[in-house]
């Protein structure tokens, strides 16, 4: 039973590494770089910097989505589908 759940856990983590590893990409193609940096403030916040303001925070991915999706909200319309979205905000939250 150990070894079942040891490698449950194990392959957990190498899949959740691996979406991780995809998000600095993923905000590529998408073209949030155009206006965030991993550290540096541009015409919007850092990853980081959001990353601090939502860390702890019950919701802060639904949150997050909802601000960037909103279709009358300030964030302009993104390329990535919501799956992506959905990745790109969990990794921004390991920042």
């Amino acid at each position: 039973m150990k070894a079942v759940l040891m490698s449950a856990i194990v392959a957990a983590a190498v899949l959740s590494a691996g979406l991780v590893q995809a998000s600095p990409e993923l905000s590529k193609s998408a073209g949030c770089v155009k206006c965030h940096d991993i550290e540096k403030k541009k015409k919007g916040p850092s990853f980081k910097e959001s990353a601090v303001k939502y860390k702890g925070k019950a919701g802060a991915d639904a949150t997050i989505f909802k601000a960037i999706t909103d279709p009358k909200g300030d964030h302009p319309e993104m390329k990535a589908s919501a799956d992506d979205t959905k990745t790109m905000i969990k990794w921004i939250l390991t920042l």
